[in-house]
C-alpha cells in the first residue's frame, strides 16, 4: 500500500515538474516577445530598430533568442524554490521544530510516551510522523520484552524505513534546482558565443565596420552572461539553504531516535537492578 502511494505521488511529481519546465519556458518566449519586444521600447516603433535610450526590456530583447530560454530557466528557479519552501516548512510541521524537539525528548526521557505520541499527532509533518512511528515501535518492543541490542538495532530500523518513506517528498526537485546550476551558466555561455560571433561578424565586414552590428553582438553577449549568471548563482543559493533544511530535518529525527534508544536501555536496566 505504501509502496503504491509512492508510486503514484512520484507519477503527479513529474507531471508537476514536466508541466512546471514547459509552462516557464512558454512564459519566458511570451514576456520576451510580445512585451520586451513591443514596438514602444524602440525608436521608430520597430523591434527591429534601436532600443529607446534607457530602456532596458528593448536591450534585454536585444539579446536574442537565448534570452527567453534563461528567463524560462531563472523562473523554473522561482518555481522550484517556493514549491520546496512550501513542502519543507509543511514537513517540519505546524508547531517551532525546536520547540517540538525539546518538549518530545522530554517526554521521551520521563518515559511519557503517549504524551510525545499526542505531540507527534499535533505537530505532524515528515519529523513528526518519523518519530511516531519510532515511538510506536518502542512500546511494541517493550512489551515484547527485548534485549537492549535487539531493540536498539528494531527500533533503529524503523526509524531508518520512516525516514526513507519521507525523504523522498523532501528531496523531489531538488535535483531539478542543481541541474539549473549548470544549465544556466551554460546556456548563458551560449548566448555570450553567439553574440561575439556576431560582433567578430561585423568587424570582419570590408571597409569601415557596422558600428551598429557590433554594439548588438556585444550588447547581446553581455546579457546573456548576467542572466545566466544570475540564474546559477540563485539556484545555488536555493539548492544549499534547502539541502541544509533537509538536513537538520533528519539530524531531528536522529536525535529523537537516540534518546529512544537511550530511555530503552535505562528501563532495561532498571528492571535488572
Amino acid at each position: 500500500m505504501a509502496n503504491v502511494k509512492k508510486e503514484s505521488g512520484s507519477n503527479g511529481g513529474n507531471v508537476f515538474s514536466g508541466i512546471v519546465i514547459v509552462a516557464c519556458i512558454l512564459i519566458g518566449w511570451l514576456v520576451w516577445y510580445f512585451i520586451m519586444g513591443d514596438g514602444s521600447n524602440f525608436e521608430g516603433g520597430d523591434n527591429t530598430g534601436h532600443p529607446l535610450p534607457g530602456n532596458y526590456l528593448a536591450m534585454v530583447y536585444k539579446g536574442g533568442a537565448i534570452v527567453p530560454v534563461l528567463m524560462g530557466l531563472l523562473l523554473m528557479v522561482v518555481v522550484f524554490s517556493i514549491e520546496r519552501f512550501f513542502v519543507i516548512s509543511k514537513a517540519a510541521g505546524k508547531a517551532n521544530l525546536d520547540t517540538f524537539m525539546r518538549n518530545v525528548q522530554t517526554s521521551i526521557k520521563g518515559g511519557n510516551i503517549e504524551d510525545a505520541i499526542s505531540a507527534c499527532d499535533k505537530q505532524q509533518g515528515s519529523v513528526a510522523n518519523a518519530i511516531k512511528a519510532a515511538l510506536v515501535k518502542y512500546q511494541e518492543v517493550k512489551k515484547e520484552g527485548f534485549t537492549s541490542e535487539e531493540a536498539s538495532e528494531t527500533l533503529h530500523k524503523e526509524i531508518e524505513e520512516a525516514t526513507s518513506l519521507e525523504m523522498p517528498m523532501l528531496e523531489k526537485n531538488l535535483t531539478i534546482l542543481s541541474t539549473l546550476v549548470a544549465l544556466g551558466t551554460l546556456a548563458g555561455l551560449l548566448g555570450t558565443v553567439t553574440g561575439m560571433i556576431k560582433a567578430f561578424g561585423a568587424l570582419a565586414t570590408a571597409g569601415t565596420p557596422d558600428q551598429a552590428a557590433l554594439a548588438n553582438g556585444i550588447s547581446e553577449a553581455l546579457i546573456n552572461t548576467a542572466t545566466g549568471i544570475s540564474t546559477s548563482a540563485l539556484a545555488i543559493v536555493t539548492y544549499n539553504f534547502f539541502t541544509s533544511k533537509i538536513d537538520t530535518l533528519t539530524y531531528s529525527i536522529d536525535e529523537a531516535g537516540s534518546t529512544i534508544v537511550n530511555t530503552y536501555r535505562k528501563f532495561r536496566g532498571s528492571l535488572k537492578s
